[in-house]
């Protein structure tokens, strides 16, 4: 094993560096992982621009990184499921197994929760980092360490879609055609939607959601009315959506997931936006619009690896970008920019563990 840990610690706002740090020991129940890939997510941008995601604030040193794969390179003496040299895909957030929230199954809201590269947990942007067993995913011998690390956004997207209970022959509105909604837009594909409509203001992502799928598409302007765009919306879908989905966080797609969703059905708030916003609430409630939010996921990582391991979701389109470790801050300048879809940074070669190439 290299004595080489090239960690990637955000120190504070704009200050992103390159630094060794100690190979972590790993307790019984945790594995050592020699990392392979590991996405940018927006909440890292976030994080890397202004020191803080949310009401998630940085307040001291963080190692970033949380969509991940890697190869296990030691396991604990309690760890019976995994071996030396499996591939994993890093479910990043590991939650105290004992509280209300862990004991009924929704362990994503346990108070204890540890998240990576969420102040003030570290994140897996590093060569060698552990992790506990049990949230690491084998992957088949037939799926690339790409798509173990795509499996955290999709994951998002699958929670989304149980949340909002979309079924065969739903018709969809998925606002917001950055990652997260690209993906929304494909689990809800998977779980039988029949008509899936996407915008965004950007036409080069509407380009790129067609070519993944969508069966229609609408570019919105900042200056565009919010009635025309209800309208537009009932006309490409021919009625009006079941469930609608808010991938952006912006009060304007908040309130067109409300305005536009079905009376009696759902409205998922996805994207993570302003503490406070101003909606049309009084006529949503009136329709009996459901309005429920998501938390990252929870259970759904292997509900991800079986719809991409059998073909039901395509997510290899998605990589843009890929950028070795040393390269970084060239990739969170990418991602910051909006330049592509998902910057991808490999902390080993890009091949060096994939069955096939990619």
């Amino acid at each position: 094993m290299s004595a080489d840990n090239l960690t990637a610690i955000l120190y504070k706002p704009k200050d992103l560096q390159l630094v060794q740090t100690p190979i972590p020991e790993i307790a019984e129940d945790e594995v050592l992982l020699h990392m392979a890939c590991v996405g940018i997510c927006g909440s890292d941008v976030h994080y890397w621009q202004s020191g803080a995601c949310g009401h998630f604030v940085l307040k001291e040193p963080m190692i970033m990184g949380h969509e991940a794969s890697g190869v296990v390179a030691k396991v604990g003496s309690k760890v019976k499921t995994l071996k030396v040299g499996d591939r994993v895909a890093i479910e990043p957030g590991v939650s105290c197994r004992y509280c209300e929230f862990c004991k009924t199954g929704r362990y994503h809201l346990c108070p204890d929760m540890q998240f990576c590269a969420t102040p003030p947990v570290h994140g897996n942007l590093v060569r060698y980092y552990k992790h506990a067993a049990d949230f690491c995913f084998k992957l088949p011998d037939h799926v690339t360490m790409e798509e173990g690390a795509l499996l955290e956004p999709l994951s998002v997207g699958i929670h989304a879609c149980r949340r909002g209970g979309v079924s065969a022959g739903h018709v969809v509105l998925v606002l917001g055609a950055g990652p997260i909604g690209l993906l929304t837009m494909l689990a809800a594909k998977a779980f039988g939607a029949s008509k899936v409509l996407i915008t965004d203001i950007l036409e080069s992502r509407l380009e790129f959601a067609r070519q993944m799928g969508a069966d229609h598409t609408l570019l919105v302007t900042r200056e565009s009315n919010e009635g025309e765009l209800v309208r537009a919306v009932h006309e490409l879908l021919g009625g009006h959506p079941d469930v609608s989905f808010d991938a952006s966080g912006a009060q304007a797609t908040v309130r067109l997931s409300l305005l536009a969703t079905k009376s009696g059905g759902v409205a998922v708030l996805v994207g993570m936006g302003a503490p406070e916003q101003t909606v049309p609430l009084a006529g949503a409630l009136a329709r009996e619009v459901d309005i429920r939010g998501i938390f990252r996921y929870v259970n759904d990582y292997p509900t991800a690896l079986a719809m991409v391991a059998s073909g039901k979701i395509n997510v290899k389109p998605l990589v843009t970008h890929h950028f070795p470790l040393e390269d970084t801050l060239q990739a969170y300048e990418v991602a910051r920019q909006g330049l592509g879809i998902k910057v991808m940074i490999h902390v080993q070669p890009r091949d060096a563990n994939n069955p096939q190439k990619f």
